[in-house]
């Protein structure tokens, strides 16, 4: 790990303004995942702000009848909120499925959000990374990509984004609350939040030098059958091959009154269609057609489409029933 200087933020607009003056400058909180970027020279910012003393740790309810949670709030409490289980149950079981206890125990909301890819040429400093050092190349395309993305990727970059609750913030249309350097703040949608990679993969999100996630709202409950599925290689602790999260209304002749559903494991970021959910009553099939239609597999990756497909198929079975 390469030296660094350290300091606790007092206030959020004191945290921004800070890591955009600062070259260099990382936010800090749980660190599940920066820590051991760091630990591999991945990631050497040379100076971290540690914006755990904020109180941005409430989860609370919105004036329109939603939820508003605090950027420092961790996994585990989000997770158990009797309002989230009640209410989103798609996000509390995104949560669980997504990391250990311990590991939930510490990671925050915004850190959820911007955890960086797991692809493993990311995580090999001696491979090509355009992620990693833009303009090096991508080991990727040619080489092993089971685990990496079909849709949303480009020539520069094929890696997928890691996080189970962002698939889930994804399709409740979540609502990102941040802090600029300048004091001002501003609300982006979650679907606007992550980039597709394009020429620049290493540009992840929209947020600009400084800019600090406060909170994330979630608009008043649609009511529904909420579910997550997460198919991957091992049982347990183990990054999606593909994630449905979906919220399902039964009912109508075909048994669904309509339905929203966004995949995991397949893209750059959490990856929502809207237009594909008209064809829900159509079944999985029709559903995955038009989530996917723009896909490009690898040889190795083609899996993930049908796997995608069955996935949902067996969603909204469940949904049904």
């Amino acid at each position: 790990m390469k030296p660094f200087t350290y300091e606790r933020a007092t206030s959020p607009a004191d945290a921004a303004a800070k890591a955009a003056s600062i070259p260099g400058a990382r936010f800090i909180a749980g660190g599940t995942n920066l820590l051991d970027l760091m630990k591999l020279q991945i990631e050497t910012p040379a100076h971290l702000i540690d914006v755990n003393g904020l109180g941005l740790d409430k989860i609370e309810e919105t004036p329109d009848g939603g939820l508003r949670i605090g950027a420092l709030v961790r996994n585990t409490d989000l997770a158990a909120d009797i309002r989230v289980r009640r209410h989103y149950g798609v996000l509390s079981r995104a949560l669980v499925a997504g990391a250990s206890g311990q590991l939930r125990n510490v990671a925050t909301t915004a850190g959820n959000l911007l955890q960086r890819t797991r692809c493993p040429y990311f995580y090999d400093p001696n491979q090509p990374c355009n992620k990693r050092q833009p303009g090096s190349g991508c080991s990727a395309i040619g080489g092993i990509s089971r685990q990496l993305g079909v849709v949303g990727t480009s020539e520069a970059c094929i890696a997928t984004h890691p996080s189970d609750m962002a698939v889930a913030m994804r399709v409740l249309d979540a609502m990102v609350e941040t802090v600029r350097p300048g004091g001002a703040t501003r609300a982006i949608p979650i679907a606007d939040l992550h980039r597709l990679p394009g020429d620049t993969p290493h540009v992840e999100t929209t947020l600009e030098q400084g800019e600090l996630i406060t909170a994330v709202t979630l608009p008043k409950p649609v009511g529904g059958v909420q579910l997550y599925h997460k198919v991957r290689d091992r049982a347990s602790y183990a990054f999606a091959l593909v994630s449905v999260a979906a919220i399902v209304q039964p009912g109508g002749t075909n048994g669904i009154a309509w339905g929203r559903v966004a995949l995991g494991g397949v893209a750059p970021k959490p990856w929502r269609v809207e237009a594909a959910e008209a064809h829900m009553k159509q079944g999985a099939k029709a559903v995955t057609a038009g989530l996917l239609a723009d896909a490009r597999p690898t040889a190795d990756n083609r899996f993930k489409i049908k796997l995608a497909e069955r996935t949902l198929a067996a969603v909204l079975t469940e949904a049904r029933g």
